[in-house]
């Protein structure tokens, strides 16, 4: 069930930390996002969710990506499937190239090709997959934060809607 953004100020701690490990792995990062609270609408609780992240430090950031599959593969989570449908459509090929392409990824960076897979095909994941083996560590950090943040904005989105949002589906 969507929350409002007023519903998510009010919830207890513990609660709002559960709810934002649901979007991102991440218990530091959530532990930050929720003692922000109040945001009071949506924009400043969705900033909030990126300056959380360009604040990790190296083992806030392995925690946040331990929460992610690698593309390509069965996951649990139900926002992982739904982010991944191109690829689970995909052909053959391009899935072995992905198995191939996330391996040498790991082997460089050491921790899981993240990118924001909504939207995108697997072909195109692939391709972004190859181009970002060629960055050095410093700008895939960077990559890896901005697609974090990406990913993170849009599942918190599904789950904490603006008053507006609420009352326009017949919910207020």
């Amino acid at each position: 069930m969507p929350y409002t953004v007023a519903e998510f100020d009010a919830l207890p701690e513990h609660e709002a930390v559960a709810l934002l490990t649901t979007c991102c792995a991440g218990a530091t990062w959530a532990a930050r996002v929720a003692a922000g609270r109040p945001y009071g609408d949506r924009p400043a609780l969705l900033d909030a969710v990126s300056v959380a992240i360009a604040g990790l430090d190296d083992h806030g950031r392995a925690e946040a990506l331990a929460g992610h599959p690698r593309i390509g593969e069965r996951s649990e989570s139900a926002s992982s499937q739904r982010e991944q449908s191109a690829v689970a459509t995909a052909d053959a090929r391009i899935l072995a190239a992905l198995a191939v392409g996330n391996r040498a990824y790991e082997d460089r960076f050491g921790h899981v090709y993240l990118v924001r897979a909504a939207g995108r095909s697997a072909a195109e994941l692939l391709d972004i997959l190859h181009r970002r083996l060629g960055n050095d560590p410093a700008t895939e950090a960077a990559e890896v934060r901005s697609a974090l943040a990406d990913i993170t904005r849009l599942r918190l989105e599904r789950l904490v809607l603006d008053e507006a949002d609420v009352a326009s589906r017949g919910g207020g």
